[in-house]
């Protein structure tokens, strides 16, 4: 296995507060790797410890194959960082930010020329490259945010809260471009409070709370671990919900909505076992919806409540 990142036994306080205690993480060559957690679980500040902005209070850490306080430098060529809040210079347009960023990177005046133009296209900001920043919607901030990070051709790409306070659209236009990054090798270190971006997006997720991990896996794994999947029957009639609930005595009846919760997986083949047998009793169902354990689920199970909203979340 090719490691990319490793964690070993990284510990953090700030005064009296324990923010990272005794974590181990591994994250491989061209994954999208997850770290969820509750406010103020530690995933911040993990980002800026990995990315060298920060140094932690024991505990070791490696990031493409250097040590992130002996060999610091070597790091920072390495890996791009974006941050919860866009790092633009609102006095320069779309073109000049980026060309900063290249003259940063001592990429030369060509090189540096023809990396802005191929990241303007790439992030469909050509239009409006010339635009002062004022003119920018956030989706297209974030875009540039993103840009700027990689002009420098990272190997490996920190995105601390990526998509926060972007609208629907935007944010998947943010997945799209996530996930190319890493269909071309680029290794993604992801902190996110949208639970169903860690689920389309992370080939693997790591739950912090309270400074340690508390769950990791695939996504799949994880949810495979938490109990909970249902079938749900909606009926028309209070009494064919009452003789419904009668055959099936593991079933929770809500009599409000006229339905019933059956435990179950939600496979096909337990689904067709449980109309069987209501169509053998000759109970007609007026519609039904299954639900499997997902990673709000599984937040619940491992942290004890659910994730925050992202408009509520500051981070340490």
């Amino acid at each position: 296995m090719n490691s990319v990142i490793t964690v070993s036994g990284l510990c953090k306080s700030f005064g009296d507060t324990v923010v990272l205690d005794n974590v181990d993480l591994d994250v491989t060559a061209g994954e999208i790797f997850a770290l969820l957690g509750p406010n103020g679980a530690g995933k911040t500040t993990m980002v800026r410890i990995l990315s060298t902005l920060i140094s932690a209070d024991s505990g070791r850490a490696r990031v493409a194959g250097h040590d992130v306080v002996t060999e610091a430098d070597q790091v920072r060529a390495a890996i791009g960082v974006t941050g919860q809040f866009s790092a633009v210079d609102n006095l320069l347009t779309g073109a000049e930010n980026l060309q900063l960023m290249a003259d940063l990177r001592h990429l030369g005046r060509r090189a540096g020329r023809q990396r802005v133009a191929e990241l303007l296209d790439q992030f469909d900001l050509t239009a409006a490259a010339d635009k002062p920043l004022s003119t920018y919607s956030g989706g297209m901030r974030r875009r540039l945010d993103l840009a700027m990070t990689l002009v420098g051709n990272p190997r490996v790409i920190f995105l601390d809260e990526p998509t926060t306070g972007l609208d629907p659209r935007s944010r998947r236009t943010m997945w799209a471009i996530i996930g190319e990054l890493a269909a071309s090798g680029v290794t993604i270190f992801l902190t996110t409070q949208y639970l169903d971006e860690a689920d389309h997006l992370a080939g693997r997720v790591a739950v912090l709370d309270r400074g340690r991990v508390v769950a990791a896996g695939t996504p799949a794994e994880l949810k495979r671990r938490i109990p909970g999947g249902h079938i749900t029957l909606h009926f028309s009639d209070p009494q064919v919900l009452q003789a419904a609930a009668e055959i099936i005595p593991a079933a929770a009846a809500d009599h409000d909505q006229l339905a019933l919760q059956v435990p179950g997986n939600g496979t096909v083949a337990a689904v067709r076992r449980l109309l069987d047998e209501l169509d053998t009793a000759r109970i007609e169902v007026e519609h039904l919806s299954i639900h499997t354990p997902d990673l709000d689920d599984v937040f619940f199970a491992v942290t004890g409540h659910a994730a925050e909203t992202p408009e509520k979340v500051l981070q340490p």
